[in-house]
């Protein structure tokens, strides 16, 4: 967070939205067309980079020669990245979901979810999924952490702007619903409480990136990193959708605990009497 410059978030979020949604809006139209499943994604990518895209473009914008070499900063500055903080930053989500496998034993669930998955649970067009998996962390988590979140945190609490930042992030994937064979469309339509769940699993899920991206020094490449190992662990097991519901109270307990442990730190005003000095 740049303290002599006058962040932007209103602006930020209304466009990020504006050009996802009319652009996975479209996908959605075109998947269900014929031929469309070769050409949706052509318009699916442009809305997944808009939250860089519109963090690079005022990022530019502001000719603020500090807010510049902040986001260059926190992109390739790898020393910013915590030894201390790796085996939370690596274990946390495969042990989440090993957890929730448990867990989901002692209420029928099958041992065959610790098996490997024979392949991906949705479909991405001429896309390879684990490109698809991979781009989504980088194109997310470049605007997310290059903008977006600071601009939140320059009037709130690191808790509130964590807060507000996981809500919208969660709104932000709702066209996906209504996209043909995409993740959110497949498990909406097996039942319309797993999609739910997508949704509010979103929320304690950014809380957690938030949190580890902060005790990185800020780093992008640290929020990426995690994101895309999120992504895989989601994918690797044979996990069925009742799991990774118990998964979503699992993770809200560690987000609690967190916030928890790291309590002074999530609702610290400090940044925010620096910010107006």
């Amino acid at each position: 967070m740049i303290p002599d410059y006058n962040y932007k978030p209103g602006i930020y979020y209304l466009s990020t939205f504006i050009m996802t949604y009319a652009l996975w809006f479209a996908g959605a139209y075109v998947s269900f067309q014929n031929n469309g499943d070769s050409l949706y994604m052509l318009l699916m990518l442009p809305g997944l980079m808009a939250p860089f895209l519109i963090s690079l473009v005022m990022i530019i914008r502001s000719k603020n020669m500090d807010l510049r070499r902040d986001f260059v900063n926190r992109l390739i500055n790898l020393r910013l990245i915590q030894p201390k903080v790796l085996p939370v930053f690596i274990l946390l989500m495969p042990l989440s979901v090993l957890v929730s496998i448990f867990i989901s034993l002692l209420f029928g669930g099958s041992v065959s979810q610790f098996q490997f998955a024979e392949g991906f649970s949705f479909s991405t067009g001429f896309v390879p999924v684990l490109l698809l998996l991979l781009l989504a962390a980088g194109f997310e988590e470049l605007g997310w952490r290059g903008y977006a979140f600071d601009s939140l945190q320059s009037r709130y609490t690191y808790f509130k702007a964590s807060l507000i930042f996981s809500i919208l992030w969660s709104l932000w994937h709702f066209p996906l619903v209504f996209v043909n064979n995409s993740y959110q469309y497949e498990i909406f339509h097996e039942s319309v409480w797993y999609g739910v769940n997508f949704f509010v699993s979103i929320i304690p899920m950014g809380m957690i990136i938030s949190w580890i991206c902060i005790k990185n020094g800020k780093s992008i490449i640290a929020a990426i990193v995690f994101h895309f190992i999120v992504n895989i662990s989601q994918e690797i097991l044979n996990i069925s959708q009742t799991t990774k519901m118990i998964e979503t109270a699992v993770l809200v307990i560690v987000a609690a605990a967190i916030i928890a442990y790291d309590r002074e730190m999530f609702f610290s005003k400090e940044h925010l009497v620096d910010n107006y000095l």
